[in-house]
């Protein structure tokens, strides 16, 4: 029945604020704008959105997290430090992974990934 994730999304309380962490600070491209109250962003496939029109559900409510999976782990953690992100967690390791968790401007976590080889 279920084939694939079609997204994954997370309430802002500010638009123009969460933008500008999603789209400068992570550098994801937005691929769907609509009316700057919905936006979205293709990674590999799988659509990431941003929506301040949710009124159902309130940013940072520590619900769902996002993976964001990274090419070089110590380089994206660097990056992130120089742009002063708030940090939950870092340098974390599990059996088949490394990552740190990260907090977008309303609370919402992220992490930030790299599978094992």
């Amino acid at each position: 029945m279920i084939q694939s994730i079609a997204f994954v999304v997370y309430p802002v309380a500010d638009m123009k604020r969460a933008r500008d962490f999603y789209e400068r600070v992570l550098g994801l491209k937005v691929e769907s704008n609509f009316g700057d109250e919905w936006v979205e962003y293709d990674i590999a496939g799988t659509t990431f959105a941003i929506t301040t029109m949710d009124a159902n559900h309130k940013p940072a409510a520590k619900g769902g997290v996002v993976a964001f999976e990274v090419e070089d782990l110590g380089a994206a953690i660097a990056r992130l430090k120089s742009d002063e992100v708030r940090f939950v967690q870092e340098n974390m390791e599990s059996p088949m992974c490394r990552f740190a968790v990260v907090s977008d401007p309303d609370g919402n976590e992220v992490i930030i990934h790299k599978r094992k080889s």
